[in-house]
């Protein structure tokens, strides 16, 4: 629970950060309204920050839930970018990584030379997706985030756990760890992204198909045949990210498995996406997997099934409705 304090020092920072008059070099733009993208928003505004959240679909009121606590973030809502005035400092992308193309239309409102683009998504290879739909020569920081969340409503975000982003290591990521001073954030900048962006995609390999497929949360790995089933996952995309050059070990694998057990009331973006019936980020995921595998020659049999299965599940409710 909050104390008085805190809770008199968090309002404060989100009632006076919508007073401060927004230029260029402190203007940020969240594009996605979903958990993560929602959450960043009132993290930042919690760091005295007033950042704009870009919508496909307009709400009035950005609500946070955590640590049994529920309270409102005041921030500026658009929905069309038409409406948007001119370039931003900051852009971060958190829209699921099969959704980047419909982001082009708030891309070309928001960036110039002088703007960053941080695409804060799953999967490997983030900046390449969005180099399509920015100008030549952006500047393009991938990054990668470890932060429980769940989109309970349109507006409403419910934070389980953790707040880290990891971001490459160089002034642009320093300059990303500034932004998010006293936002409750931990950024991290590291020398070898490529590992760390495998080391997740290990990870959203195991849990995020696992629980979509049989429609559970994290307690399902602690069932023995389930268990088996991810180190088999595991051992499949451990051999593909070494051939890509990944410093990921066997040793990784089995910290994931452990992790599993502490957040065993938690779920994944895709067992929420599949249980809504929207399209999965499959692709991005098992699917980057598999493609990556086929480069190198290398066989995995359990991916490709997994994959596959996915790909049936994927825009279809649980009723098997679409």
């Amino acid at each position: 629970m909050f104390s008085s304090n805190l809770r008199w020092r968090r309002n404060w920072l989100i009632k006076h950060a919508t007073e401060v008059p927004m230029t260029q070099t402190d203007k940020i733009a969240i594009i996605g309204s979903g958990g993560i993208g929602g959450y960043l928003a009132a993290s930042l505004v919690r760091g005295g920050h007033k950042p704009m959240l870009c919508v496909r679909t307009a709400f009035d009121t950005l609500r946070i839930e955590e640590k049994g606590n529920t309270y409102t973030v005041d921030l500026p809502i658009v929905s069309d970018p038409a409406g948007v005035a001119g370039p931003a400092r900051w852009v971060l992308i958190t829209t699921k990584a099969n959704d980047t193309p419909s982001t082009e239309p708030w891309l070309k409102a928001l960036v110039d030379d002088k703007t960053t683009v941080v695409v804060v998504q799953n999967g490997v290879n983030q900046e390449q997706r969005v180099l399509p739909y920015v100008p030549e020569g952006t500047t393009v920081l991938p990054a990668v985030i470890y932060c429980a969340v769940e989109r309970k409503a349109p507006g409403l975000i419910v934070h389980h756990g953790a707040a880290r982003i990891q971001v490459p290591e160089g002034s642009e990521g320093a300059a990303f760890d500034t932004l998010f001073d006293r936002s409750g954030f931990e950024i991290v900048q590291d020398s070898d992204f490529k590992t760390v962006a495998w080391r997740k995609l290990l990870s959203n390999a195991v849990a995020n198909a696992i629980t979509a497929l049989t429609l559970r949360r994290m307690s399902v790995f602690m069932e023995e045949p389930v268990r088996q089933l991810a180190g088999e996952l595991l051992e499949e995309v451990i051999a593909v990210a070494q051939a890509e050059g990944a410093a990921v070990t066997r040793e990784d694998g089995d910290a994931i498995l452990k992790s599993y057990d502490r957040i065993s009331n938690g779920g994944t973006s895709m067992l929420y996406d599949r249980l809504l019936g929207r399209e999965l980020e499959h692709k991005f995921i098992t699917g980057a997997v598999v493609e990556a595998a086929g480069r190198h020659g290398i066989a995995v049999p359990v991916n490709r099934t997994i994959s596959a299965l996915l790909s049936a599940a994927s825009g279809h409710k649980p009723d098997g409705s679409a």
